[in-house]
This record gives structure tokens, sequence and C-alpha cells, in this order.
């Protein structure tokens, strides 16, 4: 076995580029559960994505890696003919990866108007005492900001010149909220968050899996926050639209 689950995942990550068939050693295909959509289940579901993403000359980086107990999450660079960013996230039981979540974007080839590309910044764990205290923090502010649109709370929550990785927007508070505040034509926020599934941390970063609405498309809404002295200071995202029930190759739903 592998001395980490975080290193388990890397190397069954890079072994999409490498070909090396111990990288998925680490899971345990006769329970392995796939939550993306177009993957199907189990060991037929990972020969098949590794034999058709050979195909490509793909290139893998991990950019981040964290354990959160039973969950090891990654922020991942991938190059599928197409670049995609996004997050991997792994469940374990008794030492082996048995279920899967991801949500992946076109990478931005440029960085944005301040600066900053989808993937660098801070990578450095740190604060592992406040790893809790984080999560609660973060959940507090996706359920009363994000989903409830209480954007009159931001500041509670957000530094003031908090550093932005979204594409398309600048650093700080100001440009959040507008992003926030912003809706379709039918008056249905640009960005809606419905529901806050999951909440993965370890220290200083954590990560936020919500299902919602980008553009009026059913989606998946991840977003990676780092965090100091109890405000969020950093934020990565990726979102992903949900295909309808008809093109699904699992029953799992994307969460």
């Amino acid at each position: 076995m592998h001395s980490t689950r975080r290193d388990g995942i890397r190397k069954l990550l890079k072994g999409i580029e490498s070909g090396d068939p111990e990288s998925v050693v680490v899971v345990n295909e006769a329970k392995y559960v796939q939550h993306n959509p177009m993957t199907r289940e189990g060991s037929e579901g990972l020969a098949e994505l590794f034999e058709r993403l050979s195909q490509t000359s793909p290139r893998v980086v991990v950019h981040r890696i964290f354990e959160d107990g039973d969950y090891v999450f990654g922020h991942v660079e991938y190059d599928f003919a197409d670049i995609v960013a996004g997050f991997e996230v792994f469940r374990f039981e008794d030492g082996f990866a048995v279920e899967h979540w991801d949500n992946l974007q076109h990478l931005h080839d440029e960085p944005n108007p301040s600066g900053h590309t989808m993937l660098d910044g801070s990578t450095e764990i740190t604060d592992l005492d406040r790893t809790e205290a984080n999560r609660s923090l973060v959940r507090s502010f996706a359920d009363e900001v994000l989903v409830d649109r209480s954007l009159d709370r931001l500041e509670h929550y957000v530094s003031t010149d908090v550093i932005e990785h979204h594409p398309g927007r600048s650093d700080g508070l100001a440009a959040l909220r507008s992003a926030l505040s912003e809706v379709t034509s039918t008056g249905e926020p640009t960005i809606g968050y419905r529901r806050v599934h999951r909440v993965l941390a370890e220290g200083n970063f954590v990560l936020c899996a919500a299902e919602g609405t980008v553009d009026g498309t059913h989606s998946a809404l991840y977003d990676l926050v780092r965090l100091a002295d109890g405000q969020i200071v950093e934020h990565w995202d990726s979102f992903e639209a949900i295909p309808p029930r008809s093109e699904w190759n699992n029953d799992n739903g994307k969460f």
C-alpha cells in the first residue's frame, strides 16, 4: 500500500499520463462508485476511461492535494487534447478509494484582469489546528451568502483584497459582490447556488461542492478557498454543466 492516501491518489492521477497499471492499486474496483455521469461504473469504467484518455497523449499536473479524514481532494490540470482544470474527490474505505467525484471546466489560456490564472497561487498547507473552524466558517459562508444570497454578509467572511482566480474576475471583494449580484434576463442569479453537498477541509484550505445553475444551466459549482485569520483570502472555482439524465453512463448522480 501507499504511505498515504494522498500519495496513492497522486499516483493514480499521474497514471493517466504514464499508463502505469500499478497506479490503480489504490482503488477497490469491486466497490468503486463513480459520480462522473459520463463514465461507466466500477472497474469497467476505469479501464475504459484510461484507455480512451491514453489515446490523447495526456498530461496531468496535480497543483494541490489534500486529505480530510476518509477523503482526498485535489486541484488538477489535464491536457486531453483540450486542456481542462478542476477538482477530484475520492472517498476511502479500508485503505482503498471506493468513491469518486470530479468537476472540470475548460482552462482559460489568459490570466484574469488581476493577472492570476485558474491554477496558480498559494499551495502551502498551514493551520492544521484550525481545520474544523475553517470548515465551519466556509459552510456558513456557503449557506448564508451563496445559497441564501445574503450578500450584505460578504464582509464577514471574505477579505477586502481577496485574491481571485476565476478567469473573468478581478481581485477584491467588490468584484466578487458584483459577480454574485448578477441576474439573467429572467431575474434568476447568473451564478445560483441551490444546495451545498460537501465541505472538505485541511488546514487553511477548504473545498465546497455545491449544486445550482450557471446562466440558467443545471451545474455543479466547486469553490476552493484559502483562509487566514478567520477570513477567505484566496479563491479558485470550477463550474461544470450536468448533462441530462438520458445521457448518463451510471445511475449514481453527480453528487
